[in-house]
C-alpha cells in the first residue's frame, strides 16, 4: 500500500468521522433544545415540524408524523428532481449524509419529545440549540459533507439562474417559519397571532444564530496566517519550516535602508491552527528573528482550500461550440 494511497484513506475517514460527529451535533441540538418548545426552525427540520404539530392536532398528541419522518422523504423527493442538475456526485453524497441525519433525529426526537424540556426557559434553550446545529453544520460543510434540504434547493436555484445559494436558503427559511402562522389553532385569529408571533421570533433567532456559528465555524478552520521573517538563519529556518511543518516558504531579498545590508525575507502561509509550531521553529532557531505575523481569511490553492467558483464560458468559446 502506498502512502499516498494511506494518507488519502486517512484523510477520507477523518473526514467520514468529523461529518458524522457534526451529524450527531446537528440532531442533539434540534431535537433537545429547539423541538421540545415547538419552534419552527428553516430548513427541512422545520418543515418536519410543521407536519408533525399539525399531524398531531388532528390525530392526538404522540400520534404526529415524526420530523425524521418527514425530513428524510422531503430529501429524497427533492434529490430525484435535482438528479440531473446538480450531478451525481451531489446527489450520493447528500443521499448518505441525509439518512444518517434522519436516523440521528429519529431516535432522539421521541426521547426528548416524551420528557420535559432540558431548559424550560425557551430563549435559552433555542440558542443553545442554535449553537449546536450551527457548530454541526459548519463541522460538516468545512469537511465537503452536507445536510441535504433547502441545500438542495439552493443548489438547483443556482444553477437554473443567477441567485445565489446563500440568498436562497434566506428566502426558503422564511417562508417554512412564516408558514408556522397556518397551523391549526383553536382560538381566533387574534388569539393566533398573539400565540403563533413569539413563535417566530424565535424560529428567526434560532436560524440567525445557526447561520452565525456556522460561518464562524468555517472561517475559523480556512482563515490562514501570513507570516513575514527576517533573520540571519534563514537557510535553516527555512528547511525546518519545510520539513517539519510541511510548509513551503517564498525567499526573497530586500535591502535594509538604514544599514544598507541585503538579507533574505521568508514568506509563509500555514493554518492559524499551525502558527504556534512556525513560532516554535523559529525561536528555537533564532531567538532575535524577526517575524511579522497576518491573518489571512482564506487562502486558496495546493495544501490549502480548493477554489470553489462557477467558471462561465468566455465568448470565444461558445462561438466555437
Amino acid at each position: 500500500m502506498s502512502n499516498k494511497y494511506q494518507k488519502g484513506l486517512l484523510t477520507n475517514v477523518k473526514d467520514y468521522s468529523i461529518i458524522l460527529f457534526g451529524l450527531a451535533l446537528y440532531a442533539l441540538g434540534f431535537t433537545a433544545f429547539i423541538l421540545p418548545h415547538d419552534v419552527i426552525m428553516g430548513g427541512l427540520p422545520g418543515v418536519g415540524t410543521l407536519v408533525l404539530l399539525a399531524t398531531e392536532k388532528m390525530f392526538g398528541v404522540g400520534n404526529g408524523i415524526p420530523v425524521s419522518v418527514t425530513q428524510y422523504i422531503c430529501n429524497i423527493i427533492l434529490l430525484i428532481i435535482a438528479f440531473r442538475i446538480v450531478g451525481k456526485t451531489f446527489v450520493l453524497r447528500t443521499v448518505i449524509s441525509t439518512s444518517i441525519l434522519s436516523l440521528f433525529i429519529g431516535m432522539l426526537e421521541f426521547y426528548f419529545r416524551s420528557n420535559p424540556p432540558l431548559i424550560s426557559e425557551i430563549s435559552l434553550s433555542v440558542a443553545l440549540g442554535g449553537i449546536c446545529c450551527g457548530t454541526g453544520m459548519g463541522m460538516i460543510f468545512t469537511h465537503n459533507g452536507s445536510t441535504g434540504g433547502t441545500d438542495i434547493v439552493a443548489a438547483m436555484v443556482s444553477k437554473l439562474s443567477n441567485v445565489s445559494i446563500g440568498r436562497t436558503i434566506i428566502y426558503v427559511d422564511m417562508m417554512i417559519i412564516l408558514s408556522s402562522l397556518l397551523l391549526p389553532f383553536d382560538g381566533t385569529l387574534e388569539e393566533r397571532v398573539k400565540y403563533r408571533v413569539p413563535i417566530i421570533v424565535y424560529g428567526f433567532i434560532v436560524t440567525y444564530v445557526m447561520a452565525y456559528v456556522t460561518d464562524m465555524v468555517i472561517n475559523t478552520n480556512r482563515q490562514a496566517i501570513h507570516f513575514t521573517i527576517f533573520s540571519r538563519k534563514w537557510e535553516e529556518i527555512a528547511n525546518a519550516i519545510s520539513t517539519e511543518a510541511r510548509r513551503g516558504v517564498t525567499v526573497t531579498d530586500a535591502q535594509g535602508w538604514y544599514s544598507k545590508e541585503t538579507v533574505k525575507v521568508l514568506t509563509v502561509y500555514c493554518r492559524k491552527t499551525e502558527s504556534v509550531t512556525i513560532f516554535r521553529i523559529v525561536k528555537s532557531i533564532d531567538p532575535e528573528a524577526f517575524i511579522t505575523q497576518t491573518n489571512t481569511n482564506g487562502v486558496y490553492g495546493k495544501g490549502f482550500d480548493e477554489m470553489k467558483v462557477k467558471i462561465k464560458p468566455r465568448k470565444n468559446e461558445e462561438l466555437e461550440n
